[in-house]
């Protein structure tokens, strides 16, 4: 597929618009997370594990149904081991006898199973209660910090790899624009009043993923322009990189956006909340790489100038890249 074949767009020039455009989004985000806070779920917060067994597999959207009428708001379903097997784990709203308010979360929780799974014939229970037990925030929260150091780490590994691969300007360019994703992910997921949970997390770390490799990819074709095209300013060679870039970076995550939004129509409850949270990672994470990173790029060099732009030092606006002819070369933007 020949998408945008010999593009010559000239993105940089609309980087005040990209930036406009993102902190609109990015600010109310992260307003209204300081405002009312992070929604963690009970993996998180702790609660009560209810081990359940049914004779037959229970509507589970029946079940979260009642579950919310109970007013346990948020509750967690998995289905485990043989069919008809599934744990709830849940908190109840209402402060009971103990400290994990197990005792009122068991009891609002076999109310909703009783709405829901119907008793046989002889008029006892189509299902079993095999355990009950609170569950503590510890492990939720151990697993949060890692995630922030996994991230911490990841920017660090970014910054030694481009620091030897091509120069730190680069990593600090990548890296900053892979934090730029990160906001503006979370500031999606305040404005959506998600419930953060592990599923959550492990979404925005993928997302990291796909941001960092998106920009390397960018980068190391601006590495390989500014030693092919050293009549050229960095200006035009950020720009042609990006364009040269654009028919993979557009198939892939547009291949990749199809499929998440597949899982959001179709995936069910459990899986929504990654899709969700990937698809806007996987989204702004591209727009990043193409409307963020090189103008962050470019200024970083144009202030600290590396060895690999010593043939690149004019770092002026270029004239526009029309739609023929070669990018436009030092002498013609001085």
């Amino acid at each position: 597929m020949r998408l945008f074949h010999d593009a010559k767009y000239d993105f940089i020039r609309v980087q005040k618009w990209a930036w406009m455009a993102t902190a609109a989004f990015i600010v109310p985000g992260l307003i209204m997370l300081m405002v009312r806070g992070v929604n963690y779920s009970v993996e998180f917060t702790g609660g009560t594990l209810v081990q359940i067994r049914a004779e037959q597999r229970p509507d589970f959207a029946r079940v979260r149904t009642a579950l919310d009428h109970e007013g346990l708001h948020g509750a967690e379903l998995q289905e485990f081991g043989s069919q008809g097997s599934f744990v709830i784990r849940a908190r109840a709203a209402v402060a009971g006898t103990d400290a994990d308010n197990t005792a009122l979360t068991r009891a609002a929780v076999v109310r909703a199973l009783d709405e829901v799974i119907p008793a046989k014939a002889d008029g006892q229970k189509a299902y079993f209660i095999e355990h009950s037990y609170a569950v503590g925030p510890k492990v939720g929260a151990e697993l949060r910090t890692q995630a922030i150091y996994l991230v911490v780490l990841s920017f660090l590994v970014v910054l030694v790899y481009l620091a030897w691969r091509f120069e730190w300007r680069f990593g600090v360019a990548a890296v900053l624009a892979t934090f730029h994703d990160i906001v503006a992910t979370i500031g999606f997921i305040a404005l959506m009043r998600m419930e953060v949970s592990l599923v959550v997390v492990s979404a925005v770390l993928s997302m990291v993923g796909y941001s960092l490799n998106d920009t390397i990819i960018i980068f190391d074709r601006v590495r390989e322009n500014l030693h092919k095209y050293k009549r050229n300013d960095l200006y035009a060679i950020l720009n042609r990189s990006v364009n040269e870039t654009l028919p993979r970076s557009i198939l892939t995550h547009g291949t990749t956006l199809a499929t998440l939004l597949a899982l959001t129509v179709f995936g069910g409850e459990v899986i929504r909340p990654f899709a969700q949270v990937m698809f806007f990672g996987v989204f702004t994470g591209t727009l990043s790489s193409i409307f963020i990173a090189p103008p962050v790029l470019l200024y970083i060099e144009k202030r600290w100038p590396g060895q690999d732009v010593k043939g690149a030092r004019s770092v002026t606006t270029a004239a526009p890249v029309g739609p023929a002819g070669p990018a436009p070369t030092a002498a013609a933007t001085r």
